[in-house]
């Protein structure tokens, strides 16, 4: 297999235009999945009880407690099904294909009923612009399961990527998280210090920002973006850190870090090759 190919297979081509349908429709479909977690997990500081995860075959909520028992749910990517296992034994599989968001969510609640699993759950969608009730929502409905197989393998890459970059801080770190709200990888360093509390943010963003924080993530080019992006932030840091520059191929510092897609794909990670796209 040459340079070339196994880059690609490693990191493939995503497009935002080319599936932002789909990916707008699988927004939703993680948000129904991630508010069980929410509605099942106990409170952890900074909403990490409610991210999904990469596996090795999509996206999962990890074990849920209910009652004596645990339910997980995972995003199959593989075979495009979604996967629904108790420790009680139980298994059942509900079809990933086109179909609308009023229809996914009328089939997960029946799915969770099957199951006997008892959970409320909240039908408006979260961080986006013009929130349809999943109840009634029938504009979402694309499927591309090829592209969502593209945008599942960048995450793993993604997720490599964090991973690596966590074990080079001693201090408290994030797992990598996807957070379904934003429809988002990202991964968090702390720095030990609070963070004052910003009038403009709401309370979901206080609790995930109540210290100070350099987060890294990567967006598929939702929110706006138009294109998969690279992003580093940091939250409310002593003054100077912001002129601090970053290892990079690319001059940079950390007031506002975005880097292309592209340059990933093309660069490669670890790469030695001096010109990238």
């Amino acid at each position: 297999m040459t340079e070339a190919s196994a880059n690609e297979n490693i990191w493939p081509e995503l497009r935002w235009e080319d599936w932002a349908a789909t990916a707008d429709t699988l927004h939703m479909w993680t948000q129904i999945v991630g508010k069980t977690r929410l509605a099942l997990s106990p409170m952890q500081a900074h909403w990490w009880n409610v991210p999904l995860y990469v596996s090795a075959r999509g996206l999962n909520t990890a074990a849920m407690p209910y009652g004596e028992n645990f339910l997980e749910v995972e995003f199959d990517f593989i075979q495009h099904e979604l996967l629904f296992r108790t420790s009680k034994g139980e298994n059942a599989a509900l079809p990933l294909r086109a179909m609308s968001v009023a229809a996914f969510f009328s089939e997960y609640k029946k799915m969770l009923v099957e199951l006997g699993v008892e959970v409320k759950l909240n039908g408006m969608p979260q961080e986006v612009a013009q929130p349809i009730p999943f109840a009634q929502d029938e504009e979402h409905a694309s499927y591309d399961a090829e592209a969502v197989s593209r945008f599942w393998r960048v995450l793993m890459s993604g997720d490599r990527v964090f991973q690596e970059f966590s074990t080079r801080f001693l201090g408290k770190v994030s797992p990598v998280h996807f957070f379904w709200g934003s429809f988002d990888l990202a991964v968090t360093r702390f720095s030990g210090r609070s963070a004052p509390v910003r009038p403009e943010m709401d309370w979901i963003m206080r609790e995930a920002y109540s210290r100070e924080v350099i987060s890294a993530g990567f967006w598929a080019g939702n929110g706006g973006l138009g294109r998969p992006r690279f992003i580093a932030m940091r939250h409310q840091h002593r003054k100077g850190l912001e002129r601090r520059r970053l290892s990079l191929r690319r001059p940079a510092t950390m007031r506002s870090w975005v880097s292309s897609f592209c340059y990933t794909r093309m660069c490669g990670w670890r790469s030695r090759r001096k010109r990238c796209c």
